[in-house]
């Protein structure tokens, strides 16, 4: 299944719902009036879009359809899906241009943290990286191990303690390690937590000092990565961990198995942080690289 395939069958069921919708409200319309806008903005923000991104996407359709001399309320789904497209672009590509680079990747548990990490040593091997893994969840029961198996999937090297272990010092050794065999990116698990979790939180400053200490000046990406299911729950939890550490981008997950999908708009309309990968199955290569033009399609039809 191909890239495009692979975003659409994720997406179906966030489709069927807002184009279910849209389809039946555009044709109860003969002409685009503020009728129209109010009833697209609702549908919006049913669909997870949220109030503020919801209220950006009305605006910038009513002055597109009042520049382009747009009348038929059929043209506006178009203008919707292209509007939508151009307030996702920007800063997808990851910047991991130093050597080595590190992807911190952060998250409540339940989120598919550990899974992500897996499928994007996959992603960046098959780039043509050197990738070591550095297991720092050392917190969570198996997590060393289930990343140890994604490892050996992904056919990457690995650093890793033992259960209870300190984070920081797993990744002082991954970089090290890095350093002596040459790799391209250090992608390290961090243990789930929640912005109130002081030790947590105070656990995952260590871990940046750490690399910031190690690496001055390398390259790091500090990757968010979210539940699609729950919906603005994610965007809660997305406003919380912005506050507390450095995002660079987002990671949704499970985005396959919700109508909620309208999420990624929400996270970027109104948090401004950018979504740089969306999982769309359970399979190590359902990790996809986000495509502003792709999601759009996906979710409003080619």
């Amino acid at each position: 299944m191909g890239f495009f395939e692979k975003i659409t069958g994720g997406l179906k069921k966030t489709r069927d719902s807002v184009m279910g919708q849209m389809h039946s409200m555009l044709g109860a319309f003969t002409r685009i009036d503020r009728d129209l806008f109010d009833e697209l903005e609702e549908i919006l923000i049913m669909s997870d879009v949220g109030t503020v991104t919801a209220a950006l996407i009305r605006e910038t359709l009513e002055e597109r359809v009042k520049s382009e001399r747009v009348t038929d309320p059929d043209a506006v789904r178009d203008l919707l899906k292209s509007t939508v497209s151009d307030l996702l672009r920007g800063d997808q590509e990851l910047v991991l241009n130093t050597r080595p680079s590190v992807v911190l990747m952060i998250g409540v548990n339940g989120v598919g943290k550990t899974t992500t990490v897996g499928k994007m040593a996959h992603i960046l091997k098959n780039q043509g990286k050197k990738v070591l893994l550095a297991a720092a969840d050392t917190f969570r029961d198996a997590a060393i191990e289930q990343l140890g198996v994604w490892a050996e999937r992904a056919k990457v090297d690995i650093v890793r303690h033992t259960q209870g272990a300190d984070p920081g010092a797993v990744v002082f050794d991954a970089i090290a390690a890095a350093k002596a065999r040459g790799c391209d990116v250090v992608l390290c698990d961090t243990a789930g937590r929640l912005h109130n979790k002081k030790h947590l939180m105070e656990e995952l400053h260590k871990i940046d000092r750490i690399i910031d200490r190690e690496l001055p000046g390398a390259d790091k990406e500090v990757l968010l990565v979210l539940d699609a299911t729950t919906g603005q729950n994610a965007v809660q939890q997305a406003r919380e961990f912005r506050e507390v550490a450095g995002i660079t981008g987002i990671v949704l997950t499970k985005l396959d198995g919700t109508a909620k999908g309208g999420v990624v708009l929400a996270l970027r309309g109104d948090l401004k942080v950018p979504v740089k990968f969306i999982g769309v199955g359970e399979g190590i290569d359902d990790l996809q690289p986000f495509d502003p033009d792709a999601f759009a399609d996906g979710m409003f039809g080619g």
